[in-house]
């Protein structure tokens, strides 16, 4: 009985309902960072570079069987083994733009949290104690 207690506690700390939700958002962001690569980036890139598709930029590592198209696709669904440096390329920029993206979140974070950060201040001294009570009882 004390096991289900302690998971239940552990469930329950904020450091692991932190993670679930850093989880839950990563994915969802991951999503967004790959329409922005593949929808937004990549197409320029190809443009500037000459009208290029990175998704089907690959090299055929054996032999195709007789009516399989030469799309990465068909390949793939025909069992040819293909090196889809493409897709590498696509997933690479994918991971700098959010490496980068995380990095300046973190930086953001951590200037906030330098800004909350007071400096602690010292007791004050053994005579200025006794001088604000000598005060204080001069009021009353």
């Amino acid at each position: 009985m004390t096991m289900v207690k302690e998971f239940k506690e552990f469930a329950l700390k904020g450091n692991v309902i932190d993670l679930a939700v850093g989880v839950i958002i990563g994915a969802a962001f991951s999503k967004i960072v790959d329409s922005v690569v593949g929808d937004l980036i990549m197409p320029v890139i190809g443009a500037v570079i000459g009208k290029i598709d990175f998704s089907n930029l690959f090299l055929v590592l054996g032999s195709v069987p007789p009516g399989v198209p030469a799309t990465l696709d068909a390949l793939k669904k025909a069992g040819v083994p293909v090196l889809a440096y493409g897709s590498f390329i696509t997933v690479a920029v994918n991971f700098a733009i959010l490496a980068f993206i995380i990095f300046l979140m973190v930086k953001q974070i951590n200037r906030l949290k330098r800004r909350e950060i007071v400096a602690p201040t010292a007791p004050p001294a053994e005579d200025i104690m006794l001088l604000r009570e000598i005060r204080d009882s001069l009021k009353r």
